[in-house]
């Protein structure tokens, strides 16, 4: 995407161009304020000092003086996982002067050598949000494009070119680019609220968890092991997807419930077919309570509608009886096809297909109810007492640092939540 740059082209910067955020009305300010705040947390994970600075739908990311082409496309790279974003350009920054502007076009032009060679297609855009710069839009595209057309001998094609050059005249510059990188669209995180996934080791989990934070939501992620009754291969798995998920978001915490003795309890209490639906049921009750103890405000889960046994419509209001939390299911209408492609989108496919344990295979049924009865449900509940076992498994978990490599060989200090 980059090029050496000449002295024509003036400083390297990155240019980001704002989506969803611009409809917001008069909460907009409010938005944009969360935007820049991640912003701003993913330049300091990145280790780059930079000046933000907020335009009309677009924010410009300028860069210290004498900073590397590496370095600012690194920053692009960095960027382009922040929600609410929709492009991010690696632009260049020239003075705002008519002449100045050609001769940076004209030098990133000549940067893309293989389509000088084949003689590609090319189109000039400009947008003058300062309307004291002499030319207008129309007129600087057609000097710029003359000047590329003359020199390089491209032809122009105004629909669909192959090659795209940029302009936007800005308060105090000129940014000149071409190529960008797509964004991820949506909403700050963190606009929305606080949520709590149930992450498991599989592939729908996390990618409900990136939907939400694509809407604004902050998450922290619970875990549940079979542990003592299987081995600490899970916690590795959503250890390494919350790692993979934490670029989208300035914080992410992993908290693990040890479940294995309770899905034991289930099953001697009588459970039988429905030991599948009234141990996702105390999932949701042992969720509830962390939430509330870390002041989360909504459970979101990864089902969708008819995948397996346990997510018919019957079983899901049976799972909904189980709390008064509200649950988000970003996934319900989706197929096994759709979440596994945006799962390989967004990086978190291949963990998930790495083999493991899953608590929610143990101790099941040879055949799982499909259309389970609350009544019956909370009968095995009372007999377990599940409201109180919902507290105890609270109380028991443990928190993995995303800094440090899980070892859950070694006892941790419990979480105080």
């Amino acid at each position: 995407m980059s090029v050496v740059p000449p002295s024509a082209l003036g400083e390297p910067c990155v240019l980001l161009k704002l989506g969803e955020v611009v409809l917001k009305g008069k909460n907009r300010e409010l938005f944009e304020r969360r935007l820049q705040a991640n912003i701003k947390s993913a330049l300091k994970s990145s280790g780059v000092r930079a000046d933000v600075r907020q335009r009309h739908g677009v924010i410009a990311i300028l860069l210290p003086e004498g900073t590397s082409v590496d370095v600012a496309d690194a920053v692009a790279e960095r960027l382009a996982d922040v929600m609410g974003l929709v492009w991010i350009h690696r632009a260049w920054r020239v003075a705002k002067d008519p002449d100045a502007v050609t001769a940076a076009a004209l030098e990133l032009v000549a940067g893309r050598t293989e389509l000088i060679e084949r003689r590609a297609t090319f189109a000039v855009r400009s947008r003058r949000r300062d309307k004291r710069f002499p030319l207008r839009s129309n007129e600087l595209d057609r000097v710029v494009g003359g000047e590329i057309n003359d020199k390089y001998g491209l032809p122009v094609r105004l629909k669909n070119p192959e090659l795209t050059v940029h302009i936007e005249v800005d308060r105090d510059e000129v940014f000149v680019f071409t190529d960008g990188l797509p964004g991820q669209g949506g909403l700050p995180v963190g606009i929305s609220g606080r949520g709590l996934v149930l992450m498991s080791g599989g592939i729908d989990s996390p990618v409900a968890a990136y939907r939400m934070l694509r809407r604004g939501l902050s998450v922290d992620f619970l875990h549940f092991s079979g542990i003592p009754f299987t081995t600490s291969e899970s916690i590795y798995k959503a250890y390494a997807l919350v790692r993979a998920l934490a670029k989208f978001q300035d914080r992410a915490r992993l908290f693990v419930v040890p479940f294995g003795k309770a899905q034991q309890s289930l099953r001697s209490s009588g459970a039988d077919r429905l030991q599948v639906v009234a141990q996702r049921r105390l999932m949701l009750k042992t969720a509830e309570e962390v939430a509330h103890r870390l002041r989360r405000d909504v459970l979101i889960t990864g089902d969708s509608l008819g995948q397996v046994s346990s997510q018919t419509l019957q079983n899901l209001t049976a799972l909904d009886d189980a709390v008064a939390m509200p649950i988000l299911r970003p996934l319900i209408g989706m197929d096994k096809t759709e979440i596994m492609a945006e799962a390989r989108r967004i990086g978190t496919l291949a963990i998930s297909e790495l083999p493991d344990e899953d608590c929610c295979t143990l101790l099941a049924p040879r055949r799982a109810e499909t259309r389970a009865k609350i009544a019956d449900l909370r009968q095995i509940e009372k007999r377990l007492d599940a409201e109180e076992l919902a507290v105890q498994l609270a109380a028991s978990i443990q928190e993995y640092k995303l800094d440090t490599p899980p070892d859950p060989g070694v006892p941790r200090e419990r979480s105080s939540i």
